[in-house]
């Protein structure tokens, strides 16, 4: 997993309120607890209202609101390659629409590099 979608994960981790070990976290990202100590260092250090220490876990103080559009890597390959596959079929009734919401997608997001065919 990448340092960004690890990241990421564990932010939608700690949405929850509730306090999270690094061990925990570590398991259930795959990784070790040393990696998930400098994570939260990280996160703390961007900004993010996280609090907490080695050996007695971590929590996110305040709500935080992410878009609903952020997306990691793979669901953003997932959805283009789903909308190339629907607008492959010309007769199909829905392959227009997705032609035009893959474009969206393109236009939206262009630091992704979609071509939009």
């Amino acid at each position: 997993m990448k340092r960004d979608d690890r990241l990421f994960e564990l932010v939608q981790a700690m949405r929850d309120g509730r306090l999270h070990t690094a061990d925990e976290l570590g398991r259930r990202l795959g990784v070790s607890t040393r990696t998930i100590w400098r994570d939260m260092a990280m996160l703390s250090a961007s900004g993010l209202p996280v609090e907490g220490e080695r050996g007695l876990g971590y929590i996110l103080r305040a709500p935080l609101v992410l878009p609903p559009t952020l997306m990691t890597a793979d669901e953003l390959q997932a959805l283009v390659a789903g909308l190339r596959h629907v607008a492959e079929d010309e007769t199909a009734p829905l392959a227009r629409p997705a032609r035009t919401l893959l474009a969206k997608v393109a236009t939206l997001l262009p630091q992704a590099g979609i071509e939009a065919e």
